[in-house]
């Protein structure tokens, strides 16, 4: 009887500290909408297609490599125009597979990116290769893999690097056509065997077991791997010649002139000579100290959300393929933004002492601190999934607030900033990411002009909802101002 009201007792405290902290965070978070109510605009047009990889899946060259986390090209389009950036010279800190390095450059806009990721580096080379520097010759080549499985008579294999986490992910079959479509493209010349490189790295997925899934890569059951308590089926599995001698087929159409001329009627695009594109292979954190002060007429990104995504999972298959080993995607994991538990805390201020004033936003964001505070407390009583959440998300606003000084330094004054993200939630805590951000920007050298909101939000996750009840979360565009 004492046992069970010392328990009772425990409870209770740890519910009122929860739902005190909680209370908290709400005031807080009504005290920045309220500062920011002028500015958050739900905006119709701007639909979750748009916003995401879903309207490029049509679109010709765009279409190649299904990076669910990018945007499409048609949004990049629309605020490039809508903000009358005309002339000159764009960056993008997260430039995954260059949607929006390609978007500007067709509008004669030179365009840099900076990527760590080597799957989106392979991704933005392999179509400036195309684009660039293929032959006449070099097509007729494409055009025989495209009509005709060369790789089966390939005596030679070359062997499938293998990751820990993606052994096993083909059937026997698909595994042994991939070694020999290895082996046999090593006879053509280095234009065309990158380009039959890239097109095996965007059918990975569908010949796999797998499919990307956020955090992780979902296991089919065929694959014999147990993976939660639900088999998980993907439905078919596309065999090796169709899939790849498709995507090769698909590049060849969308770079047949006709199909060219047609897209740019379609969006109206004038005939201008293309910008130059050029791509710095690393971390934001340690390039755009770098960069020259104000270069940029505008930047339009992504970056990674704060939603505990670890691209190192979700792209494993690639990785491996492109030759990453265990400790390469361990380093890549802790060099990447925090935006995943396994992030360890960056000393932001050894990487570049110049962050004092970026640090001390973030320190005195009230908002945010509030959240770590609250965070930190159901780490202490046990009650978060992962202990690991509270560093990533101090991890992921102070990197940030980093990020965003650099991009007040490099950019011309009254350049637009344009970056697309989402709000989190965690332990019922829900972040406002887009205030904590545009709030912390105010500090830093920008105008906060607007903050464009989808009509439609996004869920939390059912653990979420169960434990803490559904709430929507807002998924926006931030446009701020150089001053």
């Amino acid at each position: 009887m004492v046992s069970m009201t010392t328990n009772l007792s425990l409870d209770f405290k740890i519910q009122t500290t929860t739902t005190i902290d909680l209370n908290e965070i709400e005031r807080l978070d009504a005290e920045l909408e309220n500062n920011f109510k002028s500015k958050l605009h739900v905006q119709s047009s701007l639909t979750r297609s748009l916003v995401s990889f879903q309207a490029n899946k049509n679109r010709p060259v765009y279409r190649w490599y299904k990076y669910k986390e990018g945007f499409s090209a048609s949004l990049v389009e629309h605020f490039l125009q809508k903000y009358a950036v005309t002339k000159g010279k764009i960056l993008d800190p997260f430039a995954g597979s260059g949607t929006a390095l390609f978007t500007a450059s067709a509008i004669g806009l030179d365009a840099d990116g900076i990527e760590l990721l080597k799957i989106g580096q392979q991704i933005i080379s392999t179509k400036r290769l195309l684009e660039s520097e293929f032959s006449s010759d070099d097509f007729d080549e494409l055009q025989r893999w495209a009509k005709n499985p060369v790789w089966q008579d390939s005596k030679e294999r070359i062997s499938i690097n293998e990751l820990r986490i993606t052994g096993g992910a083909y059937p026997e079959k698909t595994k042994e056509q991939i070694e020999k479509y290895l082996a046999a493209i090593q006879q053509e010349n280095e234009r065309v065997q990158a380009v039959l490189f890239f097109a095996l790295l965007c059918v990975l997925e569908i010949i796999s077991y797998t499919r990307k899934d956020g955090q992780y890569l979902r296991w089919d059951y065929r694959s014999g791997r147990k993976q939660g308590k639900k088999p998980f089926d993907k439905g078919e599995i596309i065999d090796f010649e169709k899939a790849v001698s498709g995507k090769i087929g698909e590049i060849l159409e969308d770079l047949h002139p006709t199909t060219l001329i047609q897209q740019k009627m379609f969006n109206q695009l004038p005939q201008v000579k293309q910008g130059k594109i050029h791509l710095y292979d690393g971390s934001s954190l340690d390039i755009m100290p770098k960069l020259m002060e104000g270069e940029y007429d505008a930047i339009i990104t992504s970056p990674p959300y704060c939603n505990r995504y670890d691209y190192t999972r979700t792209y494993a298959l690639e990785l491996a393929l492109l030759g990453a080993d265990e400790k390469g995607l361990i380093n890549l994991r802790q060099t990447m933004l925090s935006c995943t538990v396994e992030n360890r805390a960056k000393d932001l201020l050894k990487i570049n002492p110049e962050w004092t004033n970026a640090i001390a936003a973030a320190d005195g964001q009230e908002l945010l601190q509030a959240i770590l505070k609250y965070l930190e407390t159901q780490k202490a009583q046990g009650l978060l999934n992962n202990n690991g959440i509270p560093r990533m998300v101090r991890g992921y606003f102070y990197e940030m607030a980093c990020i965003i000084a650099e991009c007040a330094r490099v950019m011309k004054s009254n350049a637009p900033l344009i970056m697309v993200n989402d709000n989190v939630r965690y332990a019922g805590a829900s972040i406002s990411v887009d205030m904590i951000l545009s709030s912390i920007a105010e500090k830093l050298g920008f105008y906060v002009e607007n903050i464009l909101v989808l009509p439609s939000g996004k869920g939390n996750s059912s653990q979420q909802m169960g434990e803490h009840g559904r709430d929507e979360l807002r998924k926006c565009i931030y446009i701020w101002r150089k001053i």
